[in-house]
């Protein structure tokens, strides 16, 4: 079973085609001639309503721009650059990595995606309250659509800190409304969030043929990211309970080979506990319609470009060719213990891979785009057949599932929570997450947990939040970043041998500047500055 018995939301997507909301987020049209009115009565149309607020969740990889959440945010920090052909290619997300963002050339499809999902989340919780549903099922679609609600401000919040806030749909023309400070955004959408969770409406972990749907499991970790990065000590005690509750559970678990949590045929496994769900098959995603259901552009963005494999062995390729954008930085790969089993999972070092490869028969080789370094994201590389099924545009449509929160973040999260409020139990939650990667105990200390959520957690864009939350981004994050690969280690053909060796060395993002406390949020979109005719306040920047 890859996700579902039945159906995954992505799945009836494809089905439904999504049609319980128009591309325009302010505007709502019915999922068949029947008027909007009175439509959302039965259990079925209820759901059309939650898939359709599920949906944009897919959208931030390419929507009005490329926004994949991980490399945008990951390529903030110091664990991926974003690579392409220059500068130029995906302008915007580098000059977001450089801290030198502009507000005229920004992920601006990553706020309408946004608030696209809070409008439909409204939407849920509406058409949920106004049903004649029984009570059961009406509370857990609105627990569902306040949970999806949080999660899209979280995207939001993180990002770009100052945004336009509501909790009730805008109706009138010019649809504004308030700008909210960061503090004010994390109050409003904390209590919601306390709310729901100590309603317990909400399952700890879906039926295997509704997985990817809310749990309390993923509105618990949705309010400790935002409870950590908030730095609010006065409801760590609460965050660490909400961890707790879930590890006590039991419905959730480490698995025990690290690699199944980036093998297709494993997606939705004991570890995941939230993920944004790309399907292939049927998937319809094209280059003329960016937000329709089905796959990822991901793995395609950050594949490893001119990639050439030759087998003499009868091994198959494992990874297809791609884009590459997202090169990994070397200081991210060497972060690793030489031992630490994630490291070769998490990043394919091409040098090694290839030489391995070499002495069983197999060649191969690879251009090396800007900002290479020789590393690459093994966790979401494309792979053959991961395409497969689609009726779009193939290189739209992979497979690959993005994970947002999964079990050792809970660990984690647990043991950084319990430190911080003097109870016991961080030394274990930390123990669990080394013992799986095949290394021994290290002291429980926040420093430790840091380092470790960096290894653990690589290309899943939780590293530059850290830096920020923890205040190691000002001493971490430096000008002009890490180093490239100066000369490659490659096969040449025409002599049939191995020629120089890998040199690093230059600065990886010579245009980046120091990091300060103003680079924490991206300047907010000039579009949506000027739509709102001087109610939004630019970002200090």
């Amino acid at each position: 079973m890859k996700k579902f018995k039945l159906y995954s939301l992505s799945a009836l997507a494809l089905m439904l085609g999504a049609t319980s909301c128009s591309e325009d987020f302010l505007s709502v049209e019915p999922s068949s001639s029947l008027p909007i009115d009175g439509y959302y009565t039965t259990e079925a149309r209820i759901m059309e309503s939650a898939i359709a607020a599920y949906d944009p969740m897919q959208w931030y990889d390419y929507f009005g721009g490329w926004a994949p959440l991980g490399l945008v945010w990951d390529s903030m920090g110091d664990d991926l650059y974003v690579g392409g052909g220059s500068t130029l290619d995906q302008f915007e997300i580098h000059l977001i990595s450089q801290y030198k963002s502009d507000p005229r050339s920004t992920i601006g499809g990553a706020w309408t995606a946004s608030y696209s999902g809070i409008n439909r989340s409204i939407h849920l919780i509406d058409n949920a309250t106004a049903s004649t549903l029984p009570e059961d099922k009406k509370a857990l679609f609105v627990a569902e659509g306040h949970a999806l609600r949080a999660w899209y401000y979280l995207v939001l919040w993180k990002t770009w800190g100052n945004i336009p806030y509501y909790e009730e749909n805008l109706t009138s023309v010019p649809y504004l409304a308030d700008q909210l400070t960061a503090d004010q955004v994390y109050e409003k959408v904390i209590v919601d969030l306390e709310s729901i969770l100590d309603s317990k409406v909400l399952p700890m972990k879906q039926p295997g043929e509704w997985a990817g749907r809310m749990t309390q499991a993923a509105a618990s970790m949705i309010y400790a990211d935002y409870v950590m990065y908030q730095k609010d000590q006065t409801r760590y005690k609460k965050a660490l309970e909400y961890m707790k509750a879930i590890i006590n559970s039991g419905q959730y678990g480490l698995v025990d080979n690290y690699n199944d949590l980036y093998a297709i045929d494993k997606e939705w496994n004991k570890e995941i506990i939230f993920d944004v769900n790309y399907i292939a098959k049927g998937g319809k995603r094209t280059w003329g319609e960016a937000n329709a259901a089905g796959g990822t552009v991901y793995p395609e963005m950050i594949g490893i470009d001119g990639l050439t494999i030759r087998c003499a062995s009868n091994s198959a390729p494992e990874y297809n060719g791609g884009w590459g954008f997202g090169a990994v930085a070397k200081e991210a790969y060497d972060a690793f213990e030489e031992n630490d089993l994630r490291r070769d999972v998490s990043i394919l070092n091409l040098d090694k891979y290839a030489m391995d490869k070499f002495a069983k028969g197999d060649t191969i080789t690879y251009g090396g785009r800007y900002q290479n370094t020789g590393y690459f994201l093994r966790k979401y590389l494309p792979r053959p057949g991961d395409t497969e099924g689609s009726v779009g545009d193939a290189g739209l449509n992979h497979e690959e599932n993005f994970h947002l929160y999964r079990f050792a973040e809970t660990l984690l999260n647990a043991a950084e929570l319990a430190l911080a409020t003097g109870e016991s139990g961080a030394q274990s939650y930390l123990d669990q997450v080394r013992t799986r990667a095949g290394l021994g105990s290290v002291t429980a200390t926040v420093d430790n947990i840091i380092k470790e959520r960096r290894v653990e957690f690589i290309g899943e864009g939780k590293r530059y939040f850290d830096l920020v939350r923890s205040g190691k981004a000002a001493s971490v994050l430096k000008a002009g970043a890490g180093v490239v690969l100066q000369q490659k280690h490659e096969y040449n053909y025409d002599e049939k041998k191995w020629k120089g060796e890998n040199v690093w060395g230059g600065k990886a993002v010579p245009e980046r500047a120091q990091w300060t406390e103003s680079k924490k949020y991206i300047p907010i979109p000039q579009s949506e500055i000027e739509a709102a005719k001087g109610s939004i306040v630019q970002n200090p920047y």
